[in-house]
């Protein structure tokens, strides 16, 4: 069987961020940030995405990596695209400062409507995410991002069909 070039990780990460980053836009300059299904659509598109390009490495090299690899290879990806969606939401809430103000706005609502806690207590809270915003904004991303890729690259390892090959010819590659 003829071997195809794999798409490097490296640009399977670009594309994969790239779509993030126009879903993330459109989003925010339709007023979309707040709506939860929108923003659990954009999670949906990311573990596809990477089950696609898992698939289509494992596919253009004949199906013989194993699971290792393939989650590997997922990993890889996953590791690429948080790196460039934390540099955009950095970028981001830098270039628009009013897009912060919206989030705080949204969290003193939710927090007004779920918790009893004083006026006094929600303003401190909202203070502290104030200062600490982009942090708090790039380590939710990273979070996010680093478990919904270990689950994206464990469905695409696992659907993605493998041929077991002789060990001993892989030592000759």
């Amino acid at each position: 069987m003829e071997q195809n070039k794999p798409i490097s990780h490296f640009v399977a990460g670009i594309i994969i961020a790239a779509i993030m980053v126009i879903f993330s836009l459109v989003m925010n300059f339709t007023g979309q940030e707040q709506n939860k299904a929108l923003g659990w659509l954009a999670y949906a598109i990311f573990i596809v995405a990477l089950v696609i390009f898992i698939n289509l490495y494992g596919k253009s090299k004949n199906y013989t990596p194993t699971f290792g690899n393939l989650f590997s290879y997922g990993f890889k990806i996953t590791s690429i695209v948080t790196l460039i969606v934390i540099l955009f939401l950095v970028i981001f809430f830098m270039a628009f400062p009013e897009y912060k103000d919206k989030m705080l706005d949204a969290s003193r609502q939710a927090i007004e409507e779920r918790d009893q806690i004083s006026d006094e207590q929600i303003d401190q809270t909202l203070s502290m995410m104030s200062k600490n915003f982009i942090l708090f904004a790039a380590g939710g991303a990273l979070f996010m991002y680093l478990i919904l890729g270990c689950i994206g690259s464990l469905i695409g390892a696992a659907v993605t069909k493998k041929i077991p090959g002789n060990p001993l010819e892989q030592l000759d590659r």
